[in-house]
């Protein structure tokens, strides 16, 4: 009997070893599918150096991603994003106190190459290509609040726009936090015909994910 009973406990032993190191096994050479939602920090900038000053505002962000493995230490992820982004701005009119936000919502699909020094660590840059979905300016003041969806062709705003975004994702089993900083290439106003001020959006981006 404690024969079999050493026997039992060895075996036991050796499946919960087995088992653990299933759970703690590095999975950089595996293919990743996954979802998340987080937060932007948004604002925008003016390319050419003329004075135009906003204030940055907090945007929802949410999606999935596609981590395609190229041996262990590299790969691809690419990503699909409902992305909010914008801006704000306060100053006085008339001798009232005034609030602008503008809120542009984007489909962002970023194309990352990404370096895995690490199971817990994934290093992502790449380019990015955002789709504007929608626009919302809201005008407050003291007495009244006035919104306003854009009509885009009327104002030639661009709706194809090509970016860039660097980022680090920490892998803690199957949970993923992510930081993005990313920023576009070109102009928001096509042509540079429309009568709405020239910028470019630049953002933060943190979010938390699941992925299989």
């Amino acid at each position: 009997m404690k024969k079999l009973s050493i026997v039992a406990i060895a075996l036991t032993m050796v499946t919960f070893n087995a088992n653990a190191q299933d759970e703690t096994m590095d999975t950089r050479s595996q293919i990743h599918i996954g979802a998340k939602v987080g937060l932007n920090y948004a604002n925008v900038y003016d390319s050419k150096g003329e004075d135009f000053n906003a204030d940055p505002k907090i945007g929802m962000a949410l999606g999935a991603f596609l981590s395609i493995p190229i041996g262990t230490y590299i790969g691809i992820q690419p990503e699909v994003l409902y992305s909010q982004k914008g801006f704000k701005a306060t100053g006085r009119l008339l001798g009232a106190n005034y609030e602008f936000t503008r809120t542009t919502t984007y489909i962002d699909i970023p194309l990352y190459f990404a370096l895995k020094p690490s199971e817990f660590i994934t290093l992502v840059a790449g380019p990015q290509f955002s789709y504007l979905i929608s626009r919302k300016d809201v005008f407050k003041t003291t007495a009244n609040t006035f919104e306003q969806e854009q009509e885009f062709e009327n104002d030639n705003i661009r709706k194809n726009t090509l970016g860039a975004s660097v980022g680090l994702d920490i892998n803690i089993s199957h949970i993923v936090i992510g930081a993005r900083a990313a920023w576009d290439l070109q102009e928001n106003n096509g042509d540079g015909t429309s009568t709405t001020p020239r910028y470019k959006n630049t953002w933060l981006q943190a979010t938390i994910g699941y992925r299989f």
